[in-house]
């Protein structure tokens, strides 16, 4: 196989690794945004509760581990390097490090699986703002509705479900959950359409989803809002869903981020530990379904749609854009990582 391009660019989000990084990486990922320093000084206070580590730079090594190792398997030799947009290694490091290193052309592999500006058109302007005429690029296609991710979705929802005590099984409510964003920016794309159909795919395949007897077993709701508090964002809140499936009699939840890769700041804490406690107090069994993270499927549907790309059986990403997806030019997303 002769690849017309010269690697593979991870990019992905970062985060702080260090308690001493904690503060210039928020400080970094609200520039321009006019967040008050005490709101920073408060979001800080939730990655010290982790001792000031993001889990989301470990998980990307753990993804390019795990992908190397498949390519390697199948001979695929493209070498693969990773950027961040907010937090070392960089990506304009990266970049830096390809150009020295003769790469040209590279395929991009966004952590992201979704459209929308904050999650797949910013970190493509990004890379843009630092490529220069030397590097040309192309990122891979949205992935949230291929099998290798909506399979292990499904197995990871039917594991949590399977968590719950049998006789109380069918009355249990799934809360499929992703990250909001400001209701003029989802206006804009097509990413709320998106998750619904990852959250309905994943529901019609789950076995145990058949045997839950509510009115509404799943509903689709958002978490990790920030921004000024009149800026309308994507609701109902994870938070105020739960309060409702107390109101509704519902005693066990299963709450399944299906906005996310993995396990990062804005699961360990969002939902593991603000989202739990506020279950608790209102008396709700909450259980959390896991994400993709490096699952065996994951990863081959990662190494097939890199094959598809060196071998031209698929079509290139269009850029800057697919027509209507992301048209905002808004910025959003949580000082998170």
């Amino acid at each position: 196989m002769q690849p017309e391009f010269d690697a593979l660019l991870v990019l992905s989000f970062g985060g702080p690794e260090h308690p001493d990084e904690v503060m210039p990486f928020l400080e970094r990922v609200s520039r321009g945004r006019n967040i008050p320093r005490e709101r920073l000084l408060e979001v800080a206070e939730n990655y010290y509760l982790f001792g000031g580590i993001s889990p989301i730079n470990e998980q990307c090594r753990a993804l390019i581990a795990a992908l190397r190792a498949e390519l390697d398997v199948h001979g695929v030799k493209l070498p693969i390097y990773w950027g961040n947009r907010n937090w070392h290694p960089l990506i304009e490091e990266t970049v830096a490090e390809m150009k020295a290193a003769g790469v040209r052309r590279v395929l991009v592999l966004v952590t992201s699986a979704y459209g929308g500006y904050s999650a797949c058109r910013q970190y493509l302007e990004d890379l843009e703002r630092v490529a220069g005429t030397e590097l040309e690029y192309e990122r891979l296609p949205h992935y949230y509705l291929r099998s290798g991710c909506l399979e292990p979705l499904t197995e990871s929802l039917d594991a949590a479900l399977g968590q719950i005590p049998d006789e109380r099984r069918a009355a249990t409510r799934v809360l499929f959950t992703a990250h909001s964003i400001p209701v003029a920016m989802a206006e804009t794309s097509s990413y709320v359409e998106q998750l619904n159909a990852v959250a309905r795919s994943v529901a019609s395949a789950s076995k145990r989803m058949k045997t839950l007897t509510s009115a509404e077993p799943w509903r689709l709701v958002f978490q990790s809002r920030s921004g000024a508090p009149h800026q309308p964002w994507l609701e109902p809140d994870v938070r105020d869903a739960l309060a409702v499936a107390t109101d509704d009699g519902v005693r066990d939840v299963v709450v399944a981020p299906i906005g996310f890769i993995s396990d990062h700041m804005e699961v360990k804490f969002d939902l593991d530990t603000q989202a739990a406690r506020h279950a608790a107090k209102l008396g709700l069994n909450m259980v959390r379904a896991a994400t993709v993270g490096t699952h065996p499927k994951f990863i081959e549907m990662l190494r097939i749609m890199i094959e598809e790309r060196l071998q031209k059986l698929s079509e290139p990403w269009p850029w800057p854009c697919l027509e209507n997806c992301c048209a905002s030019p808004h910025r959003a997303g949580s000082p998170r990582g």
